[in-house]
């Protein structure tokens, strides 16, 4: 997918597009060009957005629709209706984290039509470093392997995941090898590298209520929490830096005669994050506690929203981000045009080994520990699961940062909705996978019937 002129989209000037009619934005033209670069009223908008639905793009509404009925059923068959209670919805966030970050990472291999099944042992591995560099060394033995700040911690195992990236990548395209392959040898190399730095001690510990600040700090990922009024005040920057910085964008392109989003769209996506923010924060100031009080935003959620948020941009707002599109929809394509194709691939699995390493290092604040008990498998395939189904297409191309919270979540809510009622483990991996299958079916489906509607109009 090649940047979109902004003085000539599709053929038309600005002053041309504002002239199209309805049975323009039903044609061709829509399947192509995004509703929002098309449209220039929100009524125009609607009905792109339905001519793409209805030509098989329907973006993040089935994984959306999916998430609301389970929720909704949820809600009514969980014991006592706990599910949307506060504590359940921090709960079900936090249990979800790890999923949706290693989604995340996962998306930038699969949006080139790669795979990167080493992710869950790469963010066990990070997690490890960052573990071991906070513990205390030995009384009277000082050494440059301990009592490090948690900061510096993480930043040390974020680089050795990135060093790990670059290993696979390179392997991938200097040798030209499948992906499959050489991440599959990757799960199982770093598996018995974690089994051989942990030993025979079997975990490394992140206790609660340690005396150790840098220990007690990665703990605290989960476990502590941003103060209501410092949530607040948190949410209201955030948004008027967000959506300052939406509408300043969108309306400096209108003044200056580019192709921008209806006023009314970016109203109502401004408005959106908003509603979203504050009832999130909302739910987290509820006192959760049963022994004592227990209540704001876990420092978790602005992490992982973090993650999102800067993977969103370095996709939909950079160079970068615009090449790994165009090499996931035709690599050769892309090579002609100037793209450096081996480089965009290597810097996808850089960037993958690296988000799991915020992934790995969440999972040790979650229980506490890491240790050789991890199933770095299973959480591969939960990461796939995720992106694909929060609309992420496994044949590249077709991907955003916020498909891998969308379908983390799904995969969160199922989890923790079968935990509420008691049933076996078996039961929830069931229902994942029928929720996977679904999506997979969906996407197919979906580009099956985009392909024969072009092939008709032609």
């Amino acid at each position: 997918m090649a940047g979109v002129d902004d003085h000539n989209v599709g053929g038309h000037t600005p002053g041309e597009m504002g002239a199209l009619n309805e049975v323009d934005l039903t044609a061709a033209a829509v399947d192509v060009i995004p509703p929002e670069v098309v449209a220039q009223s929100m009524g125009q908008y609607l009905r792109a957005w339905f001519a793409r639905v209805k030509g098989g793009d329907a973006g993040v509404l089935p994984v959306v629709a999916a998430l609301i009925a389970v929720v909704v059923i949820f809600q009514i068959i969980s014991p006592n209706h706990v599910y949307l209670k506060p504590v359940n919805l921090v709960n079900l966030f936090d249990q979800s984290a790890v999923i949706i970050v290693l989604g995340v990472g996962e998306i930038f291999v699969l949006l080139l039509g790669e795979i990167d099944l080493s992710i869950g042992y790469v963010a066990a591995i990070g997690a490890i470093v960052a573990g071991l560099l906070v513990q205390p060394s030995t009384p009277g033995h000082a050494d440059l392997f301990h009592n490090w700040p948690w900061w510096g911690a993480v930043a040390a195992a974020l680089l050795v995941c990135a060093g790990i990236g670059a290993l696979q990548g390179l392997i991938i395209t200097k040798l030209r090898l499948p992906s499959f392959v050489v991440t599959l040898a990757g799960q199982m190399f770093w598996f018995g590298i974690m089994l051989m730095v942990i030993g025979t001690a079997g975990s490394v510990s992140v206790a609660s209520g340690s005396v150790v600040p840098a220990e007690a700090g990665l703990y605290g990922i989960i476990y502590d929490y941003l103060q209501p009024e410092i949530s607040w005040i948190g949410l209201a920057v955030i948004l008027l830096l967000l959506g300052g910085s939406m509408w300043l964008r969108d309306a400096g392109r209108r003044r200056s005669g580019l192709v921008a989003p209806p006023v009314g769209l970016t109203v109502a996506k401004i408005a959106f994050i908003a509603i979203a923010g504050i009832v999130v924060v909302a739910i987290c100031n509820v006192d959760r506690g049963t022994f004592k009080p227990i209540y704001g935003v876990p420092w978790v959620l602005p992490l992982v929203l973090g993650v999102v948020g800067g993977a969103t941009l370095l996709l939909e707002r950079t160079q970068f981000g615009r090449h790994m599109y165009a090499v996931g929809g035709n690599p050769e394509a892309a090579r002609r045009a100037g793209v450096g194709v081996n480089s965009v691939r290597t810097w996808a699995f850089i960037i993958a080994a690296t988000i799991s390493g915020i992934g790995g290092i969440i999972y040790m604040s979650w229980l506490g520990n890491i240790s050789t008990n991890i199933n770095g498998g299973q959480y591969v395939l939960f990461a796939v699961a995720a992106a694909v189904i929060g609309g992420t297409s496994l044949m590249g191309g077709r991907g955003r940062a916020i498909h891998g919270l969308l379908g983390g979540l799904t995969i969160g809510a199922i989890y923790n909705g079968l935990y509420l009622l008691g049933l076996p483990t078996w039961d929830q991996f069931i229902a994942t996978g029928l929720v996977l299958l679904a999506a997979v079916a969906v996407d197919a489906l979906s580009r099956r019937s985009a392909t024969s509607g072009s092939i008709a109009r032609v």
